[in-house]
């Protein structure tokens, strides 16, 4: 949703995030986007009848709720390479000890992660603090360049369209436990990267003028 009235947090923030992705790709710096997903993770109650010429596989219309998890997808689109990281809440702690993983293990050669997320309460500096004694969160919170997606403007982050492509090529089926969540997203993500798959990202600065005008 993108506010019908003159919005200047809005227009400051897609601008912020626009500008971001004009820059060169830079090793030192790799540009990150986050986003996160949760998912109710569904038993069978009967066995699915197996795919046949003409049927695709078949399931019952009864199952078993068998709790939730969440997704934390993160992607740099111009390395042509994303994650999916499988936990079973999402709250702020699970939020910071995903961010020390990813400049500690994914990009611990790089100098600063630019990390385009949204601005929900559970994505912040102070999430660092509230999990890690603080020279430690200082120290995280210093390998990274933060840019917020404004308000109703999550479509202006691209891990936003990775999510979409998960949900479509993994996740339409019912998945029984979070186990199976994680082997099937692993292979998922491993088989995009090997493929060099990447967002093919268009809109910038100059189209938001136009098109977004009356904000």
């Amino acid at each position: 949703m993108i506010s019908p009235e003159a919005d200047g947090e809005f227009v400051a923030a897609m601008e912020d995030i626009l500008e971001v992705y004009k820059r060169p790709r830079d090793e030192k710096c790799p540009l990150v986007c986050m986003d996160e997903q949760p998912m109710q993770l569904i038993k069978e109650t009967r066995i699915p009848l197996p795919a046949v010429p003409g049927h695709a596989e078949r399931y019952d219309y009864e199952y078993e709720r068998n709790g939730t998890a969440n997704n934390f997808m993160f992607t740099a689109p111009l390395e042509d390479w994303r994650k999916v990281s499988i936990r079973h809440r999402k709250t702020k702690r699970d939020w910071a000890e995903e961010i020390r993983e990813l400049v500690d293990v994914d990009f611990r050669d790089a100098e600063k992660v630019v990390l385009v997320l949204d601005n929900l309460n559970t994505h912040t500096p102070g999430a660092l603090y509230e999990t890690f004694p603080p020279e430690e969160a200082r120290r995280i919170f210093e390998r990274l360049e933060i840019h917020y997606t404004p308000k109703h403007g999550s479509w202006l982050n691209m891990a936003e369209t990775e999510l979409s492509v998960l949900t479509k090529q993994c996740l339409a089926k019912r998945m029984p436990d979070i186990e199976t969540l994680k082997a099937d997203t692993l292979k998922w993500y491993t088989d995009r990267n090997a493929a060099a798959k990447r967002v093919n990202w268009q809109f910038t600065t100059a189209d938001a003028r136009i098109k977004l005008k009356r904000l």
